[in-house]
């Protein structure tokens, strides 16, 4: 579990803060980020000056949006799990066999993270690519990485990141959250029933590597038009399932 610094460098939060208001916006002037932040003009301007010039933020026009030197580092990151070696072709096959979205997922520093995603048959926008951020308690994916974990992560992770509501739908009570996460252990998958967003289910199941730890979730993502619950529990999580087995023992002998 990651710490809290003791000492934060004021200067490092605030260039973070703009890159986070960046992600969060898309695109962004100067005025528009002072604002958000609440930090003076001259301020914001500096911090962008220097991240223009370190190659991490990009300025056309006066409008400002994170550089593609973010993919490079992203790319990097994420084969540093052996996960993700087998990613690729078992998602695609997954995807196909169930028409539907496939992902893997990982959880780092206590935040949900989507480490690869194979686009399903729909139109419906699922919100859903590689290095997409997830919350942990409003996905079936979250469900089962947190399930994995010792209590007193679960209880650090809740404390620093809380049980914010993304539909009607979402657990937000701790307790409850508590009593899921005991039954996905007991079931060994998790669903999410419209919990990160409306019309939209997932099933997921814990990929573990040769010592039992999970180190990812491998799941599917669909409208709850096809995405029945009998059907969920059914076929589509048999799927899963046989996905997980296949990934398990890829990487038990990588």
């Amino acid at each position: 579990m990651t710490r809290e610094a003791k000492n934060p460098v004021k200067a490092t939060q605030r260039s973070l803060a703009i890159l986070e208001t960046l992600y969060e916006c898309g695109t962004a002037r100067l005025t528009e980020i002072s604002a958000r932040l609440d930090l003076p003009d001259s301020t914001v301007h500096n911090h962008l000056s220097t991240l223009v010039e370190g190659g991490f933020v990009t300025r056309t026009d006066g409008v400002y949006r994170l550089s593609l030197q973010f993919l490079t580092y992203g790319e990097f990151a994420k084969n540093q799990y052996k996960i993700s070696d087998a990613a690729e072709t078992e998602l695609r096959h997954l995807s196909g066999e169930t028409s539907e979205a496939a992902s893997i997922c990982v959880v780092e520093s206590g935040r949900g993270f989507v480490l690869a995603h194979e686009a399903g048959d729909t139109d419906l926008p699922l919100d859903l690519f590689s290095g997409k951020r997830i919350p942990l308690h409003a996905t079936a994916f979250g469900k089962v990485l947190l399930a994995d974990r010792p209590d007193h992560d679960i209880e650090s992770i809740l404390d620093r990141h809380g049980l914010a509501a993304c539909t009607g739908s979402t657990i937000t009570d701790r307790e409850t959250l508590l009593e899921e996460l005991a039954s996905v252990r007991s079931t060994g998958h998790a669903i999410g029933d419209e919990e990160r967003l409306r019309g939209v289910r997932s099933v997921a199941t814990p990929v573990r590597n040769e010592r039992g730890v999970a180190v990812g979730a491998v799941g599917v993502t669909g409208p709850t038009s096809r995405l029945t619950l009998e059907r969920l529990r059914g076929s589509v999580l048999e799927s899963v399932t046989d996905t997980k087995n296949v990934i398990e023992l890829q990487i038990s002998y990588s």
